[in-house]
């Protein structure tokens, strides 16, 4: 098959890109119209972060199976079951199951997409379109999570919801009798669309691995590939900033709701529009960063993400919704920005040292852990009745110090590796 020299006009980078883009749209959609739900149910608040604990736990119990899955067929294929489970996940929230079990479906097919997803950027494209490549695909999968909250924010909102719900069909008697399921409707339709998709992703030409029978064999060769990952110089910087990024980014969704609700007095609908606005500065930042980062510059971006824990902190003394939207758009650029490079390097190590599938496998079992461990956290801060704003200021510190820290490291790997090459060039003189 001929690699792509310019994604500009390659055909099946688009249709890669139109079946993230739909998929995501409607995981995120889905969280907002779940979280509405609870709220009509009268659950307690703490439930709401659980959603996103729940739908993380398949990524983090099959991290040793998804990415053999993922290489063991062609990726289109891998995708479209996928999409499968999550209409399956979503009619069950349809027919009155509980969100927190549903979404935790949802997740289930989620933790099979992404392997395939990333897998296939690999495989698709030379190392050297890898950083323009992901910045496409973040800042498109941005955009689907900007687009899905602000959908799942109108469609609860009464005025739209109602209006829809009063739309009358000739003949047909839809069932359909309440705003919850009028949007899961709407949002199984967009899973639909994005199963349509993935029937056109190009199939890359790449032999696959069959899929091995034996679990223990499966486990080994995911810690395996997890050690290996870990020990590599420049996968560990990456796969350190890539999982916090994703716990973090994960939890700020939660915390953008409840600060909205606490400082700026917005609903539900409101405050998802808030969610949007961060994700609008990180579509931003992942752009610039395609543009201005190469590989070899990636790691020098780590800086950024002391800065998007600093920019956490200040929200704790806003108050008003025009100083609160700059604010947000700024701590999503800088996330945004840092993430990509770091992203890009960490497929590119991951490639060379393991294979694609089982490389995603083992980012995705970091992250989701990551975000696994600080929504519950979040979730535990808020039924201990902790007031929003220590627990913004916790977050913040957590986030700076980490990548602090990060940063620390690799300055440390560098001064080994010049150590080492001084060394050897002496010796070889």
């Amino acid at each position: 098959m001929a690699v792509p020299t310019a994604l500009a006009m390659n055909a099946g980078f688009y249709i890669i890109m139109a079946a993230q883009f739909f998929s995501a749209l409607a995981d995120n959609a889905l969280l907002i119209a779940a979280i509405a739900i609870l709220r009509d149910m009268r659950a307690p608040a703490e439930y709401e972060p659980l959603l996103k604990t729940f739908f993380t736990v398949s990524y983090v119990a099959l991290a040793a199976f998804v990415g053999a899955f993922a290489d063991s067929m062609p990726k289109w294929r891998v995708m479209f079951i996928s999409n499968g489970i999550k209409i399956f996940g979503c009619s069950l929230m349809f027919f009155d199951i509980h969100p927190l079990l549903a979404y935790a479906v949802v997740g289930l097919g989620a933790a099979a997409y992404s392997p395939a997803k990333y897998g296939i950027l690999t495989e698709y494209l030379p190392h050297r379109l890898l950083v323009v490549a992901n910045g496409w695909i973040e800042g498109l999968t941005v955009g689907a999570i900007i687009l899905g909250v602000v959908l799942g924010g109108a469609l609860i909102r009464p005025e739209i919801a109602h209006g829809l719900l009063s739309l009358d069909f000739p003949v047909i008697d839809t069932g359909i009798d309440t705003v919850s399921e009028m949007n899961l409707v709407i949002i199984g339709t967009l899973y639909l669309i994005a199963a349509a998709f993935n029937l056109y992703v190009p199939d890359t030409g790449v032999d696959h691995k069959p899929l091995k029978k034996n679990p223990v064999y499966l486990l080994h060769e995911f810690n395996h590939c997890l050690k290996l990952l870990w020990r590599d110089k420049l996968g560990q910087v990456s796969l350190a900033v890539t999982t916090l990024f994703w716990g973090a980014g994960a939890t700020l969704q939660f915390i953008v709701l409840e600060w909205a609700r606490v400082s700026l007095n917005l609903d539900l609908s409101k405050a998802s529009m808030l969610q949007g606005i961060v994700a609008i500065g990180v579509a931003i930042g992942a752009i610039m960063a395609a543009k201005m980062i190469t590989l070899r510059k990636s790691v020098r971006v780590i800086p950024l993400g002391i800065a998007m824990g600093v920019g956490v902190l200040v929200m704790i003394v806003v108050r008003d919704f025009w100083i609160a939207a700059p604010l947000l758009v700024l701590i999503g650029m800088a996330s945004g920005f840092f993430v990509v490079p770091m992203n890009a390097l960490l497929q590119h190590r991951g490639h060379i040292l393991m294979g694609a599938g089982h490389s995603i496998a083992v980012q995705n079992f970091n992250e989701n852990l990551s975000i696994l461990i600080m929504t519950t956290g979040y979730s535990l801060l808020l039924k201990a009745n902790l007031h929003i704003y220590w627990i913004i200021a916790l977050f913040g510190m957590l986030v700076a110090g980490t990548m602090w820290l990060v940063k620390l490291r690799h300055e440390m790997n560098q001064r080994l590796r010049d150590d080492v090459a001084h060394l050897e060039d002496v010796a070889h003189h």
